[in-house]
């Protein structure tokens, strides 16, 4: 050991230049080996220090065996006590050091203590006036009764030092480690006091465990504390406690290396921390003795004692944590119960996991009673707290236990099927096991969950060779396929809607504010429940197309399917399983393929669904489309109540004539009026010619323009334009459809035509260059336009060549009427004519009028007819033209024979066409009219005002007469389809025979 000071030297000469990590780095043991030494005397071994093997740099030191500081005897209350004197073992070589700033300095000399303790008596004497004075190691001073009053004092992290008991500390900060190395040096163990941070005791309150045995510090700013007042931040009583053994330590943290002291520290005594000495670091105190009261009723601590004791007992029984550290609770026992209630107090305390500032209040108490009762109530927590830890463990284990016994069961189950030739290992299990796996991410109704679970125990029962194998395995997979409580977050914005919808499609806004509606009420209820809507209107309006952006825009998935001409009522309900290729209806099938369970339907062409012999399926919409009922919809193959309450339906129809009146009752009808020129306009220059133009290459997108060829970039750049000029005549003599679906068709026939045109051009430009051995030239822009005179270059010639059947004024007996037509609106001609009766022999030509109506005019138009020959015949009757009608033949025809025709608005059309026969007037070549009428003259409301106007415009007509119960309808047209209109609006028909024939009603 002669080598041993020389070492320590050095590493203590290294301390003053290096910092921490260079002096951990240098002192960081590869191997340590611990010697004992027995020396001075037979029966008592002291406390030495050990040095360490090899490459060790390390401090240990080894206790007595009774524990107290320096081998003398035990005080009464089991606390150790100095002695001054006794055989101590110096190290030789060791050279002088004169501490500053807090530092601890030695001497290898008895006169350097005795001069050392002359000038500690004016420090002592200044601290005790309440200076913060520092200090050396010869101020270090014991009092009469061997008590070291001033201390190092070591913040504590998470819980106190408990006397009796020992505790891991490392250190970290510079200063403190060469303060301690200083202070072990002498070669006794050295005494610290050990004082409880607040803030870290605080705040690591939740995260410690009553296995934890150490205390790492891995911040220097908890040693430092030279910014704050030590008296504030820590407690006022710890312990002063001994350090049995010192290494250097070095590990990764969560800010990098951390390297340090780790030190092993023996509690001895609780001490009060009276005054600082040094803020340091490290903190220098003066500390006194901590006084306890001794009480006399022995029963109380006695019956405080026993419950203690029997509560830990019982806590080593349940909690396995203590069970690990059995016999070293025994043996405190034991010890403890011939001891005193302090340390019994503080043995409990120390056992449980309980906060720094609870274990604090047990130290803190003065009187043994107050401090075993607090024991008490701690262990007694921790008590609880293994009682729930034990039911925890319990039933966990019960539960692994239940799925072992199962899993051997099967294991068994399948050995014993194998044996017997039952079981193929056909794969079911696996199948199984991606069912289950299926269902964990949803929300399975109870029900649904009860048959499920009853087709999977008969799944795992059937061989694969049986009949029954393939259909349940068929049902299982739709059932654990389904979307059970999976639904989409709905889109609440307003503002995003409308972008999307106007984005698609121009126009509709009676749709558009009906789902910017639906939004607005999710928005203030917070859900979105599902609604039936059905669009009615013309074909090529937009009614299937806008479905696909009213999903986006409420932010779900999209489904259509179509009902035209459907006649089974299996393809909504679904089939019988028992059926041969048996599946589910329309709607299971659109849950499974969009995996949500408030989807967006779209049900097209609901006018237009049949009835065969296998039933009516607009019956079975009934039950699917009744939001009253479609919250357990039961389809035959499933056969479990599914819920379509929270899916959105929209249907479609042209006509709402065809559907059954039960189930139009069920949806919420919007009607789509067809587009008139401006709005044909407006999307013809928006969508059509754009997406035209770019299906056949004419206007590059963007994925074409990324993936565009070098062939491609070195060819003549074109320009393809069709004018406006040419789309309004488009749609003026080409395409007068309500819908834009012929529109479309004719503007890519013109794209298609351009590009054919582009391409010729450029093999024509090739071929004379090749021809004429002329250098490429640089490409210039071509510029194919299509304009109003070309139009019939590229779509043929007009199929309209006029609005008007007469140019000039109308012959009497003819008059303009307007009828609503799939193509949007026309305007009608009626004319009627007359032919004289042949006379008798007699003279007389009278005879009941009589009526032939032509023009493949259907029933209600014909019945109308006959009522507008009662009516003419009663306004001419009494006047000179009375008999007219009984010595005349009639004749009533609408041109265009080939069209059929049919609908009650001819009715004023066809009664002035036959009074202006009779008078022999014309009406106003400009006028047009359209209503019912009735037996008594009433003219009645009629639809289709918007597309009866737009055909008025187009033919010249100016003044309009309308029913007055169409008045609103007019009023709701926009500004430009009512400028420069003349419109009367009538109730009876004498009013329209006084627009119609206004000398007449004059005279």
């Amino acid at each position: 050991f002669t080598t041993f000071p020389e070492v320590f030297a050095m590493a203590s000469r290294v301390t003053a230049s290096l910092p921490t990590r260079g002096l951990i780095r240098a002192l960081r043991p590869n191997a340590v080996t611990s010697f004992g030494l027995k020396g001075l005397g037979s029966s008592q071994e002291h406390i030495i220090p050990l040095a360490v093997g090899l490459h060790g740099r390390g401090f240990f030191f080894r206790s007595p065996a009774d524990n107290d500081d320096d081998g003398g005897a035990k005080s009464g209350d089991g606390e150790g006590r100095d002695r001054a004197d006794g055989p101590r073992m110096r190290m030789a070589g060791r050279s002088s050091r004169q501490g500053s700033g807090g530092r601890i300095s030695t001497s290898s000399s008895n006169a350097a203590d005795i001069a050392a303790e002359d000038t500690a008596s004016a420090d002592t004497a200044a601290a005790e006036e309440g200076a913060i004075v520092p200090f050396g190691s010869g101020q270090l001073r014991k009092d009469s009764e061997g008590f070291q009053p001033y201390v190092l004092a070591m913040p504590l992290p998470r819980r106190p030092l408990f006397p009796g008991q020992q505790q891991l500390l490392q250190v970290t900060h510079p200063k403190v480690i060469k303060e301690l190395m200083l202070l072990m040096e002498k070669g006794q163990p050295p005494f610290i006091g050990a004082f409880l941070h607040k803030g870290a005791a605080e705040s690591q309150a939740q995260t410690q465990g009553a296995e934890e045995a150490s205390e790492i510090s891995e911040t220097p700013q908890l040693e430092d504390l030279s910014q704050s007042d030590p008296t504030a931040v820590l407690y006022g009583i710890g312990t002063r406690a001994r350090i049995l053994q010192a290494m250097p330590f070095s590990h990764q943290g969560k800010n990098g290396l951390v390297s340090g002291l780790q030190m092993l520290l023996h509690g001895h005594d609780l001490v009060h921390l009276e005054k600082v000495l040094s803020k340091g670091p490290p903190l220098q105190v003066q500390v006194s003795r901590a006084k306890f009261v001794n009480e006399q009723d022995d029963d109380t601590l006695k019956a405080y004692t026993n419950e203690t004791m029997h509560t830990i007992r019982e806590i080593m029984k349940i909690n396995p944590q203590f069970r690990e550290h059995a016999s070293m609770i025994h043996q405190g026992l034991e010890r403890l119960e011939r001891g005193d209630a302090h340390a019994i107090a503080h043995f409990a305390a120390s056992l449980t996991t309980s906060a720094g500032s609870e274990l604090m209040e047990v130290l803190e108490a003065e009187s043994p009673s107050e401090k075993l009762r607090l024991a008490l109530v701690l262990v007694k927590k921790e008590l609880e707290l293994s009682q729930l830890q034990q039911k925890i463990a319990t039933q966990i284990e019960e539960k692994v236990n239940k799925h072992q016994r199962e899993f051997m069961l099967r294991e068994q189950l399948k050995s014993i099927k194998k044996e017997l030739g039952i079981d193929k290992d056909d794969g079911s299990e696996i199948l199984l096991q991606k069912y289950r796996g299926q269902l964990e991410t949803k929300t399975v109704p109870k029900e649904i969950k009860e048959a499920i679970d009853s087709e999977m125990d008969k799944f795992s029962g059937l061989a694969k060779e049986s009949q029954e194998y393939q259909m349940t395995r068929n049902y299982l997979d739709w059932l654990t396929m389904m979307p059970w409580g999976v639904y989409s977050q709905d889109t609440f914005n307003l503002k995003k809607a409308r972008e999307i919808l106007d984005r698609d499609h121009y126009g509709l806004p009676d749709i558009k504010d009906r789902i910017r509606e639906l939004i607005a009420v999710g928005v203030l209820s917070g859900t979105m429940q599902g609604k039936i809507l059905c669009f009615v209107g013309p074909p090529g309006v937009g009614k299937t197309s806008i479905g696909k952006s009213i999903a986006e825009a409420l932010g779900r998935e999209f489904y259509r399917f179509s009902v035209g001409g459907l006649y089974d009522v299996a393809e909504i309900k679904g089939h019988r399983r028992t059926y041969v290729g048996a599946m589910p209806g329309k709607i299971i099938q659109c849950l499974k393929k969009t995996q949500t369970a408030n989807p967006l339907v779209l049900i097209d062409e609901v006018d237009k669904i049949g009835r065969g012999h296998q039933g009516d399926p607009s019956s079975a919409l009934l039950e699917l489309l009744d939001p009253s009922q479609n919250s357990a919809f039961l389809d035959h193959y499933l056969d479990v109540p599914t819920d379509c309450s929270r899916i959105l339906f929209v249907c479609t129809a042209n006509v709402t004539d065809t559907i059954p009146d039960p189930l139009l009752d069920r949806m919420e009808v919007i009607r789509l009026s067809g587009y008139d020129l401006q709005e044909k306009l407006k999307i013809a220059e928006d969508y059509l010619v754009p997406n035209a133009l770019k299906e056949v290459g004419l206007l590059p997108s963007d994925k074409k323009a990324e993936t565009q060829t070098e062939a491609t970039e070195d060819a003549t750049p074109v320009k393809a334009e069709i004018q406006t000029s040419a789309v309004e005549a488009l749609i003026r003599w080409y395409c007068r459809e309500a819908g834009v679906r012929n529109l479309q068709k004719q503007i890519e026939k013109i794209c298609r035509k351009l590009a054919t045109k582009v391409v010729e051009q450029r093999e024509a430009s090739a071929e004379a260059d090749a021809a004429a051995g002329a250098p490429v030239k640089a490409a210039e822009t071509t510029v194919i336009q299509v304009t109003e005179t070309e139009l019939s270059e590229y779509v043929g010639k007009p199929v309209f060549t006029s609005d008007r059947l007469y140019e000039a004024e109308l012959p009497a007996g003819t008059v303009t009427g307007l009828a609503w037509t799939a193509m949007g609106g026309a305007v009608l001609y009626m004319e009627a004519t007359a032919v004289p009766r042949l006379r008798n022999g007699e003279g007389t030509a009278r005879a009941p009028p009589s009526l032939a109506a032509t023009g493949q005019l259907g029933s209600v138009m014909k019945e109308s007819s006959q009522l507008a020959l009662l009516l003419a015949r009663r306004k001419l009757a009494g006047g000179e033209l009375s008999s007219f009608f009984e010595e005349h033949e009639l004749f009533l025809h609408c041109p265009e024979g080939a069209t059929p025709k049919d609908g009650p608005s001819a009715g004023v059309t066809m009664t002035t066409a036959l009074l202006s026969l009779a008078t022999g007037k014309p009406t106003r070549p400009d006028l047009a009219m359209t209503g019912e009428v009735s037996l008594n003259g009433k003219v009645l409301a009629v639809g289709g005002i918007k597309e009866k106007t737009i055909a008025a415009r187009r033919a010249g007509c100016k003044c309009l007469v309308f029913p007055q119960a169409n008045r609103r309808d007019f009023e709701e047209l926009p500004e430009y389809l009512r400028e420069g209109l003349e419109v009367h609006f009538a109730s009876h028909y004498d009013e329209v025979f006084a627009i119609a024939f206004p000398e007449a009603e004059s005279k």
